[in-house]
C-alpha cells in the first residue's frame, strides 16, 4: 500500500518512524512518502520536506511566515494528488495537518490521525472538523480516547509510543560512570537542560535555563541538543566566557543519569518522568501578562500544561508558565528538586503511578495492526 505521512516536529518524526518500521513488517509492499525528519528518512521512502523548514511556534511567528506556510500547504496538496496514496496519516501538527485532512477528505483519500492535536486543552471546536474530515483517530493517551468517543468519532487506543522509544533506546544498560566516560564528562552530578526543538522555544527559555549554572557550581549543566541544530547555535544564548556541553541523540541517557532536569513543556516532560528524572517544567510565549491571562482564563481548557500532570490528574511536577517563568522561580524550584529529599521521593513515587497508568511498550506495532485492519475492513 501507499502511505503519505505528515509529521511536523522532532517528536512526530520519532513516533512516525517507529510506526513506519512496524507497517513495513506487516506490509511488505509499503511505499512511503512523507513530511518529517531524519528518523523517518532512515526507514526508507521519500522525504518531501524536513520539519526544520516547516515548524513555526506562536501567533507572531505564524503571522510573519504565512506566505511560506501557504506555499508549503499548496506543495503538500499537489504532492498528495500526484502520489495517490491509499491513506494519509497525520501525526499531531494540527495547524497544518487539519487543513490537509480537509483537502484529503474532499478528494476521497482515507485519513488517519495518529497522535491527536491537543484540542481537549484548547480550541475544542476543532473536534467538529475532525469528525467531518478524519476517518479514524489513533490516540496515545487514555483521556484522549474518552474525549473522542464522547463525540462519536471512531477512535482506537494502543498505548503510548514514548514507551516504545524508551524501551528500545540505545545504551539502555549503560552505567552512569560509562556514560560520563563515553561523553568525556567530569564525575559531577548533572542537570539536564531540555530547551525544546523549535527556535522560538529555545530563544525564550534557554537563557533562563543557562543562567542557573552560576547558582549551582557543584553541578554540570548539559544541554540536550535538538537534531535540527548544530552545537554552535546554542552558544549565542550565554556569555562568551561560559561553556556548556551540548549533546545530540543522548537525551534518554542524559535524563536517566541526571540528578534533575529543566524541561520545556511538551513530550519531553513525559520522557523525563518515565526515565525517573526529577524535573521542573518551563513554558513561555510572547505577550507577557496579557498572554498569561488569556491562556489561563480563556484559552486553556485543562488544569495543567504538562503531560505528566494531565495524565496523573494532579500536580506531580512544578509548572512555570509564562509570568511564573522567572530566574528567581526557576532557581527556587531547581533547588527543591535537587536538595529536598522528601519532595524528590514524592515525585519519584508519583512517577511510579504514572508508569502504571501508561502501560507497557508495544504501541507502534499495535497501531500499525489497527490501521491495516481499519483499511481492510473499509475495503471489504
Amino acid at each position: 500500500m501507499k502511505y503519505y505521512i505528515i509529521a511536523g516536529e522532532a517528536s512526530g518524526d520519532l513516533h512516525a518512524s517507529n510506526l513506519m518500521k512496524e507497517l513495513k513488517e506487516l506490509d511488505r509492499e509499503a511505499d512511503f512518502r512523507y513530511w518529517g525528519g531524519d528518523l523517518m528518512a532512515a526507514q526508507g521512502g521519500t522525504l518531501v520536506r524536513h520539519y526544520r523548514e516547516t515548524a513555526y511556534m506562536g501567533v507572531w511567528e505564524v503571522l510573519i511566515n504565512l506566505k511560506s506556510i501557504f506555499r508549503n500547504l499548496d506543495e503538500c496538496r499537489e504532492d498528495i494528488l500526484r502520489f495517490r496514496p491509499d491513506v494519509v496519516i497525520l501525526v499531531d501538527y494540527p495547524g497544518f495537518n487539519l487543513r490537509i485532512a480537509k483537502f484529503a477528505h474532499h478528494f476521497g483519500f482515507r485519513v488517519f490521525y495518529y497522535i491527536s492535536p491537543k484540542i481537549w486543552a484548547w480550541n475544542t471546536s476543532r473536534v467538529k472538523r475532525i469528525k467531518k474530515w478524519v476517518d479514524k483517530m489513533f490516540t496515545i493517551l487514555p483521556f484522549e480516547t474518552e474525549f473522542f468517543a464522547k463525540h462519536n468519532i471512531p477512535v482506537a487506543y494502543s498505548g503510548n509510543p514514548i514507551l516504545d522509544a524508551i524501551h528500545n533506546r540505545k545504551n539502555k544498560e549503560e552505567t552512569k560512570a560509562a556514560f560520563l566516560q563515553r561523553l568525556n564528562l567530569p564525575d559531577r552530578p548533572m542537570v539536564a537542560i531540555l530547551p525544546g526543538s523549535r527556535k522560538q522555544e529555545i530563544e525564550r527559555l534557554l537563557p533562563y535555563m543557562a543562567d542557573m549554572k552560576r547558582h549551582f557550581p557543584d553541578h554540570q549543566f548539559i544541554i540536550a541538543g535538538a537534531p535540527s541544530f548544530e552545537a554552535d547555535y546554542y552558544q549565542q544564548f550565554f556569555s562568551p566566557n561560559e561553556s556548556f556541553k551540548v549533546v545530540f541523540d543522548e537525551t534518554y541517557s542524559l535524563l536517566k543519569h541526571a540528578a534533575a532536569a529543566m524541561v520545556t513543556s511538551g513530550t519531553a516532560t513525559l520522557e523525563a518522568a518515565l526515565l525517573n528524572c526529577p524535573q521542573v517544567v518551563c513554558y513561555k510565549m510572547w505577550g507577557g501578562a496579557f498572554t498569561h491571562f488569556m491562556a489561563k482564563k480563556i484559552i486553556i481548557k485543562v488544569p495543567y500544561i504538562s503531560l505528566v500532570n494531565l495524565i496523573s490528574g494532579k500536580e506531580v511536577v512544578k509548572e512555570l508558565f509564562q509570568q511564573e517563568m522567572t530566574h528567581e522561580s526557576l532557581k527556587e524550584e531547581l533547588e527543591k528538586i535537587l536538595y529536598d529529599h522528601s519532595l524528590r521521593q514524592k515525585m519519584l513515587s508519583d512517577y511510579d503511578e504514572l508508569r502504571d497508568i501508561m502501560g507497557k511498550p508495544g504501541c507502534s506495532k499495535i497501531t500499525a495492526q489497527l490501521m491495516l485492519e481499519s483499511m481492510t475492513q473499509k475495503d471489504s
